[in-house]
C-alpha cells in the first residue's frame, strides 16, 4: 500500500541526479594511489553510502575504496555482527538488522542515505549445507524486499550483487550471455535469480534506480578458503605458499570464470557512478579472467617449480562447477558504462603470491 500511494502521488524520486566525482579515479583508489593532486569533490557531489552485510569481505573493500572517494563519514557499513577494531576504527559501523524495516528505514533517514548496496546474504558452500536459513535470508525473510521498498520510498540508488551461478547447466556456457535460460542448481543462484527479477520488476514499475551485477569467482589474497567451490583457486595459493603440496578437489581441466577482488571492487564502483540514462540493462554480466586449474598450476610453477599437485575429486563440488559458466559474456557493460579489467593470469597469479608470502611473514614476525 505505502508504494503505491508513493507511486500515485508521484513522490518517487531516482536517487544519484546530483553530479559525482568521475569514475576514473576509481582505479587509483583501488591501487592505493594518492588522489589529492585530482581535483576534489564538492560535498554536494558526495553521495552518502550504506553497506548492509558490511562486514564481508567484499563490504569492507568496498568501504575503503568509496570512503577514498568520497570522505570517510559518508559511507557507513552495517552487519548484525561485532566489527573487528581495525573495521570500527576506520569509518563508521552500525548495527542494522535488514529484516527489522523499521530500523532500516530509520537508518536511511537519520544519515540521509543515498545509496544502499546491499552485500547481505548466505553464500553458496553455507546456503548448500543450510537450505533452509539461505531461503530464509535471501528470499523468504524479507531482506531483500525490506532493501527494495525502503530504497523505493526514499528515492535511493540500490545495488544487488548477482553470481554467476545464477545461470546453470541449460545455459550457454562459452561465453553465457546476460539473456538466457536460467536454472540455477543452488539455492544461493536461486536466489539471486529472484533478485535480479525483483529489482528489475521494482525499476520498470515504480522507477527504482536497481542496479545489478553477476560477478564472476571472486578471489582475494586476504582471504582463506571458506569451502566454496571456487575456493580451488585461494587454496592452491596458500598450499603453494605454506606447504609445497596440493590436494585439488576439480578436476584439472575444470574451467571457471573468475576475477581479482581489486577489479571487482572497481567495476562496482564504476557502475553505481554510470549516469542513469547510458545504462540499457539494470542487470550486467562483467568477467575477467578464464582459466583451468591445469592453467593456474603452471602459471604458479613458474614462480615455485616444486609445487606438488594430486588430485581427489570431489563430486558434489565438481558436479556444481560443471553447471556454472566457463566464461561471462560482457560486451554491454564495456560498451554501456566502459567496464574494462585490469587483471590477467599472469598479473593475479603474482599478487596472490606476493601478498600471500607478505602476510605469512608478518604473522610470523608476531
Amino acid at each position: 500500500m505505502m508504494l503505491v500511494m508513493q507511486l500515485l502521488r508521484g513522490t518517487v524520486k531516482h536517487a544519484g541526479s546530483s553530479a559525482q566525482c568521475s569514475a576514473k579515479r576509481l582505479s587509483s583508489a583501488v591501487g592505493g594511489i594518492s588522489t589529492s593532486s585530482h581535483q576534489s569533490c564538492t560535498d554536494t557531489d558526495h553521495p552518502k553510502v550504506l553497506i548492509t552485510g558490511g562486514l564481508g569481505q567484499l563490504g569492507v573493500g568496498l568501504a575503503k575504496l568509496l570512503r577514498r572517494q568520497f570522505g570517510k563519514n559518508n559511507v557507513i557499513l552495517s552487519d548484525i555482527r561485532k566489527p573487528p577494531n581495525h573495521v570500527y576504527h576506520n569509518g563508521p559501523f552500525i548495527f542494522s538488522d535488514i529484516l527489522d524495516f523499521k530500523n532500516l528505514r530509520e537508518i536511511v533517514v537519520n544519515n540521509n542515505i543515498s545509496w544502499l548496496v546491499h552485500y547481505s546474504a548466505v553464500l553458496s558452500a553455507v546456503g548448500e549445507n543450510n537450505v533452509a536459513l539461505a531461503k530464509e535470508v535471501n528470499i523468504t525473510g524479507r531482506c531483500l524486499h525490506n532493501i527494495l521498498d525502503i530504497a523505493t520510498e526514499h528515492g535511493l540508488r540500490v545495488f544487488v550483487p548477482s553470481t554467476m551461478e545464477a545461470f546453470g547447466p541449460s545455459s550457454s556456457s562459452d561465453p553465457t550471455p546476460e539473456l538466457c535460460v536460467q536454472r540455477p542448481r543452488t539455492i544461493y543462484g536461486v536466489s539471486k535469480v529472484h533478485a535480479e527479477l525483483m529489482g528489475e520488476y521494482y525499476h520498470h514499475r515504480f522507477g527504482l534506480d536497481f542496479r545489478c551485477l553477476r560477478y564472476p569467482g571472486i578471489i582475494s589474497a586476504d582471504s582463506q578458503p571458506g569451502g566454496g567451490t571456487t575456493d580451488y583457486a585461494v587454496q592452491t595459493f596458500h598450499a603453494a605458499v605454506k606447504t609445497g603440496s596440493l590436494e585439488c578437489n576439480l578436476r584439472s581441466d575444470t574451467r571457471l570464470s573468475l576475477m581479482y577482488i581489486d577489479d571487482c571492487l572497481r567495476a562496482t564502483l564504476e557502475f553505481l557512478e554510470a549516469p542513469a540514462d547510458t545504462l540499457v540493462n539494470r542487470t550486467y554480466n562483467i568477467n575477467a579472467m578464464n582459466f583451468t586449474l591445469h592453467h593456474l598450476i603452471q602459471e604458479i610453477q613458474k614462480v615455485l617449480p616444486d609445487l606438488k599437485v594430486t588430485y581427489n575429486v570431489d563430486p558434489v563440488r565438481q558436479a556444481i562447477a560443471d553447471s556454472w559458466p566457463m566464461a561471462l559474456e560482457d560486451s554491454a557493460a564495456r560498451r554501456d558504462w566502459g567496464w574494462k579489467h585490469e587483471y590477467d593470469l599472469s598479473e593475479f597469479v603474482q599478487t596472490m603470491l606476493t601478498h600471500i608470502t607478505t602476510g605469512n611473514q608478518l604473522a610470523q614476525a608476531y
